[in-house]
């Protein structure tokens, strides 16, 4: 098979791939746990039963969630395209990939994080309460440390997610290696270039879940 012999194989041009996805992801994962976490934790605390319960906030803010976890990543792109260029001027690259894959990412970031803290032990919140912990306290010393294994858990996922998403922006002129996984391997159907793109992305998916998995057997050891 002549594809073994990776003829099409441009050694420089995967590698400067592998940094571009390796940048989107590490900056849109970085993003995505900053814009997530916090409105995961709102989430939680303003559901029925919660320290700030309100309804009609909650349902506000779950169903722009849910709208924005609903939208397929590639149309969710294309629909972000003016967004995207008003938040940092260029739609195209690894630059133009970043916003799109962050307000994709974050609400399914922010379900996890709603979920983790629900599984939070209610007694430990009220013990807490009744020592007259205030509600910041009890989310800084309370919920987020107890729910800490599954917090990493819920980033390991995410990230994982986000290794498929920073492929798919490849569609619209993303970079990276899914940018060259469609113009090669597909549309030049040059089946040694895809098959190089796809093993790297395999390996680096592998690796991330094997160090989220360490840090989550760490950490619910304690």
């Amino acid at each position: 098979m002549e594809w073994l012999q990776m003829k099409n194989v441009d050694w420089s041009e995967i590698g400067i791939g592998t940094v571009d996805t390796l940048s989107m992801l590490g900056f849109s994962t970085l993003f995505t746990v900053l814009i997530g976490l916090p409105l995961g934790v709102i989430l939680f605390l303003t559901s029925r039963g919660q320290l700030l319960a309100n309804r009609g906030f909650y349902m506000v803010a779950s169903f722009i969630v849910n709208v924005l976890r609903s939208v397929p990543f590639i149309i969710l792109m294309i629909l972000l395209i003016p967004v995207t260029k008003a938040i940092v001027g260029t739609s195209l690259g690894v630059l133009g990939s970043i916003p799109p894959l962050v307000i994709g990412a974050a609400p399914f970031f922010a379900r996890l994080v709603e979920t983790s803290l629900r599984e939070v032990d209610r007694g430990v919140t009220e013990a807490a309460q009744s020592m007259g912990a205030s509600n910041w306290q009890i989310v800084w010393n309370v919920l987020l440390p107890e729910s800490r294994s599954g917090l990493i858990a819920g980033i390991t996922i995410t990230t994982v997610a986000l290794v498929s998403y920073t492929a798919m922006s490849g569609v619209i002129g993303g970079g990276g290696l899914g940018d060259l996984a469609i113009r090669y391997g597909y549309q030049r159907f040059q089946t040694d270039v895809m098959i190089v793109t796809v093993i790297i992305l395999l390996v680096l998916v592998q690796i991330l879940q094997s160090l989220g998995d360490r840090l989550v057997l760490k950490y619910s050891r304690k």
